[in-house]
């Protein structure tokens, strides 16, 4: 028998392969959709407007900016339906047959807004935004899911980042494509809504030669000779009675639970705990804003005094640093420790959102203020990256056992999906009122000037 200390943190090829599978089939697309109709916004809008027109119906600007947190709302809004599917359809399915019948949920989407300009419909495309969000809602559980009980104990933190990593990736591509020179543009914006199907397209083809989870195929379909066959090809050795018998000991133990649901889980003492981190972690990682960013990256950056043709810039920028925080926290993650990186995550959002607001109310007094703000977003896309946006679904896979995890991944996404929705359609509204105040305040400047009761400005 060899050493169990040689096989500590063994990566096999298949391991890598079911994880860089499932994460580009899934993960990259819940961050692609995030971002993708941020850049082209203007263009969309004036497509909204224009088949409006066409439908002898006119658009005031506070229908169309309804319309716009419709499009962008109906996202978080599928992907909390989908956070609703996970615990049926990964218990029934399991891990990897749920993520291929997801693909469903992302093909037809991708070709209803690929032809929405064609069937001259921005009814078509809310509709997508929707289904592709159920998508989202599914993979962003399904995967860290997965991945989790694939991975040995001592991968398992690095392997749950992967999937949030892909997650920052998709986010960047879709604001590389989202340059005007690229396809942020008229021309262009169909084609990038339709890319989403082809990751769904790649992973059809590849996950059915990745194996099921072990845990699920002994635990929940008592089927021994699979799972052992998929636990010998994950860990790349014959010798895996130490990890055939430890998933016995939990299905012997867990055999007079049952599978608990949802309502069950809120019931039980002895989670309740587990059951309230879970949901101050998604509640706290989606509140917090950082949606916002990549949804109206452009239009925040705009606000902020960046100029017109630097935004799709910073935007990348912003985008780039993301990625690469994350790439960071995949390595760091297992030194570090969960809660810590949380705390700082936690506490360098804090301290980037208190300085930004600042920054924001000074900006036109102060010339420079535009590049503190600009420092500010990037500062904070920095803390959530490296612990509230990677770390809860690692949390949530590791301090529930195989009959609570469905119910609990599907209480931390129902959570982290709603607080998603209240962002996205928040967020334009409280924008729109802004201009608003800001406009109505320069006009009674104006009229002030006018009748007298301020001192018109001296000309030379």
């Amino acid at each position: 028998m060899a050493n169990p200390e040689e096989r500590k943190g063994k990566l096999t090829l298949l391991l890598a392969a079911a994880t860089l599978i499932s994460a580009f089939g899934s993960s990259f697309q819940y961050g692609y959709n995030v971002a993708v109709i941020n850049s082209p916004a203007p263009d969309m809008q004036r497509f909204y407007q224009n088949v409006s027109e066409s439908r002898n119906s006119t658009v005031s600007e506070g229908v169309l900016t309804l319309l716009w947190s419709l499009t962008v709302s109906m996202f978080p809004l599928g992907g909390f339906f989908g956070s609703l599917l996970i615990a049926p359809l990964v218990n029934n399915l399991g891990r990897k047959g749920t993520l291929l019948f997801n693909n469903i949920f992302s093909v037809v989407p991708a070709l209803l807004m690929g032809v929405s300009e064609v069937l001259e419909s921005f009814e078509v495309i809310i509709l997508g935004r929707f289904i592709v969000g159920i998508c989202a809602g599914l993979s962003s559980n399904v995967v860290p899911m997965y991945l989790g009980e694939l991975a040995p104990r001592n991968l398992r933190g690095a392997v749950g980042i992967v999937p949030q990593l892909f997650i920052t990736i998709g986010i960047l591509t879709a604001q590389v494509f989202g340059i005007r020179n690229i396809l942020g543009n008229a021309e262009g914006w169909p084609i990038m809504l339709s890319l989403t199907g082809v990751p769904a397209l790649i992973e059809l083809i590849l996950l059915p030669f990745c194996p099921e989870s072990p845990r699920y195929m002994l635990i929940q379909r008592g089927d021994e000779n699979n799972a052992r066959t998929a636990l010998q090809r994950l860990r790349g050795w014959k010798d895996v009675e130490d990890e055939m018998t430890e998933m016995r000991l939990e299905e012997q133990s867990e055999r007079a639970e049952g599978q608990l649901s949802v309502l069950k889980l809120f019931t039980f003492r002895s989670l309740r705990w587990q059951l309230v981190s879970i949901i101050i972690m998604n509640m706290g990682q989606q509140l917090s804003g950082v949606n916002a960013i990549y949804y109206y990256a452009d239009s925040i950056f705009s606000s902020a005094g960046v100029k017109e043709n630097d935004v799709q810039y910073v935007t990348v920028g912003t985008g780039t640093v993301n990625v690469l925080m994350t790439f960071a926290a995949v390595f760091i993650v297992e030194a570090s420790g969960r809660r810590l990186l949380l705390l700082i995550g936690f506490g360098i959002c804090c301290a980037a959102c208190v300085i930004l607001t600042v920054a924001l109310s000074l900006q036109e007094t102060l010339y420079w203020m535009p590049y503190v703000s600009i420092g500010c977003v990037i500062i904070y896309v920095i803390g959530h990256a490296i612990g509230p946006s990677p770390i809860p679904t690692v949390i949530t896979s590791e301090i529930f056992r195989q009959s609570s995890r469905p119910a609990a991944f599907m209480v931390a996404g129902s959570v982290h999906w709603l607080s998603n929705f209240t962002v996205g359609l928040v967020f334009p509204f409280l924008e729109w009122l802004k201009c608003s105040q800001q406009t109505k305040h320069k006009g009674h400047q104006v009229l002030k000037k006018i009748v007298g009761l301020v001192p018109k400005e001296r000309t030379s």
